[in-house]
């Protein structure tokens, strides 16, 4: 198959993909469906049994990339949503959005929670969890305000996967992954780090709060749904000090087994985090098994959501026209900093992943670029800053678990906001990065 129609079957099965998440297609349908057009304009074979020896197909990849993300997710997930449930049924969230409310006010409720998702992101808790865990005490807190809920989807994220996930100091892994191909260090650019990760939380939580003041102003508010958590009176909660000991466990134990364990501290954190929960608030649940039930459901369809986006990924990875784009972006002319920049937001933004513009792009443009001179840690921070910008398309699997399976809310509704804060929002700060490394 020739590479112009393998670049058209890449091209159109993004846009497909993306077209059909926002008009609400189950992305478990779309996923795959979007991955065939691929596959059938990429000359890719549809089975194993049908391909080349060494050669790629669409099921055999497709698959690689679903099972692979839950082979190395499934129990994190699992425990994140359990650990969010819990903290909700036996009413540990809404004593601590009540505690907020009283000491902060009703004005800083949007504040309190961007907070929230930033301390635990940058206190190495996976975005995923952060999510899970915060989503309880944002919705009490947004019905608490009545503030319209579809801006919690964007409030969660930009804690999370804006302005802490790719700062200098961040365990997440778009701030490790440099450190193999450039031998710098979690720090590098710690100085230019600074400056645009404060231009990134204040000018975004400004956006923020301007759109939903706007939004509230043209008559909308909060709206109830039929499963949403009851909110109990103060009287009834439990402690707010002790209600936030199982979030300080499980930032504390996933900060101090991080570098030793990796992904795996976080099963150790939740899990404390779930049973501190349970122990604390022993008599205080409405529904314990049902809390534990509703958890594991949520996470299988949200680990099924993410799943099916890797997939799609996996399969643009084996197009043919993939490997042009890869070269075309890692070839820019210009200024090195701005042709790693604009590679890794090309490959993040086909992959739907962060971390994958990065292991795709990295190995190509690293030696090349050390080789002239470039300095190493201006471009650390330059591609960790920077894969953080066009992955957050309607198609990333972050982005549809938190707006879908975690907020339950619809992309046509929620994606707006979360795309001016995790999408624009790094994108200026990727240019600042940029213009202050070559001042």
């Amino acid at each position: 198959m020739s590479e112009p129609l393998s670049m058209i079957g890449l091209i159109g099965g993004l846009l497909l993909l993306i077209i059909l998440t926002i008009r609400g297609v189950n992305v478990m349908i779309a996923g795959p469906l979007s991955a065939l057009f691929v596959a059938l304009m990429s000359g890719l074979a549809l089975f194993p049994q049908w391909a080349d020896p060494g050669q790629a197909d669409y099921v055999a990849s497709y698959m690689q990339g679903f099972s692979g993300f839950i082979f190395s997710w499934f129990p994190i997930f699992i425990l994140g949503a359990i650990f969010g449930k819990v903290m909700e049924d036996c009413g540990a969230a809404d004593s601590i959005s009540h505690w907020i409310v009283g000491k902060l006010g009703m004005t800083h409720a949007v504040f309190a929670i961007v907070a929230a998702c930033a301390v635990m992101t940058y206190g190495g808790v996976s975005l995923f969890v952060v999510a899970f865990s915060v989503y309880p005490m944002a919705l009490s807190l947004f019905k608490q305000a009545n503030l319209p809920r579809r801006f919690i989807p964007a409030a969660l994220a930009f804690g999370s996967v804006t302005f802490t996930m790719t700062s200098a100091g961040s365990p997440e892994i778009q701030n490790v992954i440099p450190i193999k191909f450039l031998g710098t260090t979690l720090y590098s650019g710690w100085q230019v780090s600074i400056v645009v990760a404060i231009f990134m939380a204040s000018f975004g939580f400004w956006w923020l709060k301007r759109m939903i003041r706007k939004a509230v102003e043209n008559g909308e508010a909060y709206d109830e749904r039929e499963n949403d958590p009851i909110i109990v009176q103060n009287g009834t909660l439990p402690n707010p000090f002790l209600s936030m000991v199982p979030l300080i466990l499980v930032l504390g134990v996933a900060f101090a087994f991080h570098d030793s364990l990796k992904q795996s501290a976080l099963l150790i954190a939740l899990s404390a985090g779930v049973l501190s929960t349970i122990i604390f608030n022993w008599k205080l649940f409405k529904n314990l098994e049902g809390a534990l039930s509703t958890g594991t459901a949520g996470a299988l369809i949200a680990i099924g959501n993410t799943a099916a986006v890797v997939g799609f990924g996996t399969v643009a990875k084996a197009s043919p026209a993939f490997g042009v784009v890869v070269e075309a972006m890692t070839s820019l002319p210009g200024h090195e900093l701005i042709g790693a920049a604009v590679a890794v937001s090309v490959i993040a933004g086909l992959t739907g992943s962060a971390s994958g513009g990065q292991s795709i792009a990295l190995p190509v443009l690293a030696p090349h670029y050390l080789d002239l001179g470039v300095d190493p840690d201006a471009l650390h921070r330059v591609v960790a800053i920077s894969s953080g910008a066009l992955d957050s398309l309607p198609h990333n699997g972050y982005v549809v678990t938190t707006i879908r399976a975690i907020c339950g809310e619809k992309h046509k509704d929620a994606y707006g906001p979360l795309a001016a804060l995790t999408v624009i929002v790094p994108v200026l700060g990727v240019i600042m990065a940029i213009a202050l490394f070559l001042i």
